[in-house]
């Protein structure tokens, strides 16, 4: 029992993180080149763990996203819960990918994010239709991915999360 509990903090922790980092200021210029870290997140746990984090926790950390932002509450968790889905398809295959697909993939999941969380900002009345330069932040989160990925796969290591 020690053991799935202790497993669980970590995943918790790993969430914190994102979210200290979701919320980190950054200049008016570079706004669109920040990587999408609770995403992220959400996708590898989901693929390392799919019989622990799945679309539940997804919904959850989209409700807390959507807490941290100030946004109407449900739009980020909407758009998790969908992306959750996609990779819960997806996670055999997903492991067995090298690390440029899994890049890929991830530029794709998060860009179906971002556009998700874009259109319902802009049908709640939260956001003009602007520009796609919001998608320069799928491309950051692809690049910093394989880096993401072997942190997060090592702290699941070191720590027996299973």
């Amino acid at each position: 029992m020690q053991q799935r509990s202790h497993a669980t903090w970590v995943i918790l922790l790993s969430f914190f993180m994102a979210y200290l980092l979701a919320i980190v200021p950054f200049p008016a210029w570079a706004m669109h080149y920040r990587p999408e870290w609770v995403p992220m997140v959400l996708i590898y746990w989901v693929m390392a763990l799919p019989h622990r984090v799945g679309i539940f926790w997804a919904w959850v950390a989209g409700v807390v996203l959507d807490i941290l932002e100030g946004s109407y509450l449900g739009l980020n968790a909407m758009a998790l819960v969908i992306v959750a889905y996609v990779t819960l398809s997806l996670h055999l295959r997903l492991r067995m990918f090298s690390s440029l697909q899994q890049s890929g993939l991830v530029f794709a999941l998060i860009g179906l994010n971002l556009v998700l969380c874009h259109w319902l900002q802009i049908a709640t009345g939260q956001t003009v239709a602007s520009n796609m330069l919001y998608l320069i932040a799928a491309l950051t989160s692809a690049v910093i991915w394989p880096s993401l990925f072997q942190l997060l796969r090592q702290l699941r290591r070191s720590f027996d999360v299973h």
